[in-house]
């Protein structure tokens, strides 16, 4: 539990004051803010779609086993196989068995949040398979050895001149190739990987109940790729990903395309309902969909913390953040970062490790004023806060000093007791850290008690 929260401290302190990569970020952000209020105005009611989608999914999350049940009778019907997983083992070893079972060599895999919270790709590499990410950011990540740097835009704390270096290190191109290059490069080789891979694994950004299908949303089309040209496709979504209706993608694919990126929509949106039918042509032969779980009934039992569930995995809530702004992606240590991955991450791992990323927040609520679907994420933060303290993942000193500031907060007398220069060196000397990144702090003389009962006479 120190050593998770020690080193997050220090990547903190290392990264906030990097500024190269204040500068990328800046830049990265300051277009995205640029875009955003154009894929706004297609909006004629901008926070009653916001209101609308939150009420969509607390119908969806509130019925969760229901909703599931109808996706899976749906979607068996045309011929997929449905797979429940309680944790990260149960998804990898059912991936294993099918790898297995199709003699898998090479896959492909399209962007997916959740196959990195179970570690997919490091997983197949031990079992000696090739596992490669089609989508550019994730491509560029893997190339680099990082893991995704953002929930949307994964290598955002890179610049050109960077991907041009990797590119060049990794691929021997022309250091000095434009994007437009690059690109074409990655196209080249990924193109190759689709040809001669078994097995392609999405992720799914919606779960469609009534007709049980999954929705896809991508700029690249490389997840169209990657589920129609191997002869499996392995699908894997978080349960929270559930909608009640097909008709709901109409206000979701546009919230989730404006908030993501600025766009009115993305470029590529599919709807997937199972494997090849009889008399077509295209798709792959077979398909399974691995329902994961993974701590989320944690969350969804939990009601104070169950809202968070509703995420739709925009990322406006790291663009908007001014903790990840200045600590960068990587210094979470963790899946999901940002404010909704401070929530929801010492609920889908532990409490008592992972609660310093409740702390690592302003709490200006600057979360929840972008939130694509007005999830309260400030006051979750708080929440989270609470139960820590509640479940006793706190130090005993700790305890106890918040204990003293309370009854001092709640008793002026107690306040205004003992000297300015008593409270400045309590301050400047006890307090462990104060003075670290702070000058010192001096109390006036005269507290505002005091030069208030001198100018009236009275308290």
């Amino acid at each position: 539990m120190k050593e998770t929260a020690s080193s997050f401290i220090a990547k903190s302190t290392i990264k906030a004051a990097d500024k190269e990569h204040r500068r990328k970020i800046n830049f990265n952000i300051g277009r995205y803010n640029a875009a955003v209020p154009q894929g706004k105005e297609q909006f004629a009611d901008l926070n009653l779609a916001r209101e609308k989608a939150k009420n969509i999914k607390w119908k969806a999350i509130e019925t969760l086993d229901k909703q599931l049940e109808n996706f899976e009778a749906a979607i068996t019907k045309r011929g997929a196989k449905v797979i429940w997983a309680e944790d990260a083992p149960q998804a990898l070893e059912a991936i294993w068995k099918i790898c297995e079972e199709k003699n898998c060599k090479t896959l492909v895999k399209s962007k997916s949040m959740v196959t990195e919270e179970i570690h997919l790709n490091a997983f197949l590499e031990e079992y000696g398979i090739e596992s490669v990410e089609t989508d550019l950011g994730e491509y560029i990540q893997q190339l680099d050895g990082e893991p995704p740097y953002h929930i949307v835009t994964p290598a955002m704390h890179k610049s050109k001149e960077d991907v041009a270096k990797l590119f060049a290190e990794k691929l021997g191109t022309d250091p000095k190739a434009t994007p437009e290059q690059l690109t074409l490069t990655a196209r080249r080789i990924l193109r190759e990987k689709y040809v001669q891979a078994e097995i392609g694994v999405t992720g799914a950004n919606f779960i469609i109940a009534d007709i049980g299908a999954i929705a896809v949303t991508e700029n690249e089309g490389n997840a169209r790729l990657t589920c129609a040209w191997p002869k499996t496709h392995i699908a894997i979504a978080g349960i929270e990903k559930v909608i009640p209706s097909m008709t709901d993608l109409a206000l979701f694919l546009p919230l989730l395309a404006t908030y993501g990126t600025g766009q009115k929509l993305t470029v590529y949106n599919t709807i997937i309902a199972g494997p090849k039918q009889e008399g077509e042509t295209d798709g792959p032969e077979e398909m399974y969909v691995i329902l994961l779980d993974n701590g989320r009934t944690n969350i969804l039992v939990n009601e104070k913390q169950r809202e968070s569930l509703y995420c739709i995995r925009c990322g406006a809530c790291l663009n908007a953040c001014p903790v990840y702004k200045n600590i960068g992606g990587h210094t979470y240590a963790t899946t999901y970062s940002g404010p909704i991955g401070s929530v929801i991450t010492p609920h889908l791992k532990d409490m008592g490790e992972w609660k310093h990323l409740s702390f690592a927040s302003s709490l200006c609520g600057n979360c929840t004023e972008v939130c694509a679907v007005k999830i309260n994420l400030h006051e979750m933060l708080l929440e989270n806060r609470h139960e820590a303290i509640d479940e006793s993942h706190s130090r005993l000193t700790e305890r106890i000093a918040w204990k003293i500031w309370k009854q001092a907060m709640l008793h002026r007398r107690v306040m205004s007791m003992g000297s300015s220069k008593m409270k400045s060196w309590v301050v400047n000397k006890l307090l462990k850290g104060w003075k670290e990144h702070r000058g010192e702090m001096k109390f006036p003389k005269k507290s505002f008690n005091q030069l208030w009962r001198d100018k009236f006479g009275k308290d």
